[in-house]
């Protein structure tokens, strides 16, 4: 005996209702927990905020921070890496998996060891990165001319000129550029989930029932 379910959908019919009805109950859940709990992330952007201010005020201090957070995210990769190819058992990809998790935990202590020297070398490959992009992005702009290409063109510019920037000032630059960035990221971070907290609170109440 054999049984034949309906497709879930089906062109012409009522068979899309269903999944409808489930995904727009879903999505009304979600917006009653998220206009609940709109203070959380009001908070978490208040937080995000206040500590990019700070690594962009101080922004030393931030490299410091942000170098360590580095040296741990390697270490805990590299752990993690090194016991999963263990645990994979016996398969071709193993020693280069073990291989890329020593390497991990190598970089890891190494960044520890001299954090200095390790920002000296994120700082250069900061600037070369900004370089290269930004000349690529000015000659894009400039060849294909697509619509809005004077917006591409400038950001390449800009990003052009702050990576050259960046070269002529070493090594003092890598006192400031790498905390200068991720104070940067955690300002824009802030507002955005301040603003999208302050959306999520001006929604409707019929909408989220």
């Amino acid at each position: 005996m054999s049984t034949a379910s309906a497709p879930s959908s089906f062109p012409g019919s009522g068979g899309l209702l269903p999944t409808t009805l489930t995904g727009r109950a879903l999505l009304h859940h979600e917006f009653s927990h998220l206009r609940k709990h709109w203070w959380w992330l009001l908070a978490l952007g208040i937080l995000l905020v206040v500590c990019g201010t700070v690594a962009v005020v101080v922004p030393p201090i931030a490299t410091l921070a942000a170098i360590d957070v580095l040296a741990i995210v390697f270490l805990i990769a590299g752990v993690a890496t090194i016991i999963s190819s263990f645990w994979a058992g016996r398969w071709s990809g193993l020693l280069v998996n073990l291989l890329v998790g020593i390497l991990y935990v190598v970089a890891g202590f190494v960044i520890t060891e001299k954090p200095f020297q390790a920002i000296e070398v994120l700082t250069l490959f900061i600037a070369i990165w900004f370089i290269v992009t930004g000349v690529f992005r000015t000659l894009a702009a400039m060849l294909i001319r697509f619509p809005q290409w004077g917006w591409a063109l400038l950001n390449g510019v800009i990003t052009m000129l702050l990576g050259i920037y960046i070269y002529r000032h070493f090594p003092i630059s890598a006192v400031w550029v790498l905390g200068l960035l991720v104070g940067v990221e955690m300002l824009f971070s802030g507002w955005t989930w301040i603003m999208l907290a302050f959306a999520v609170r001006s929604i409707p109440a019929e909408t989220t029932t």
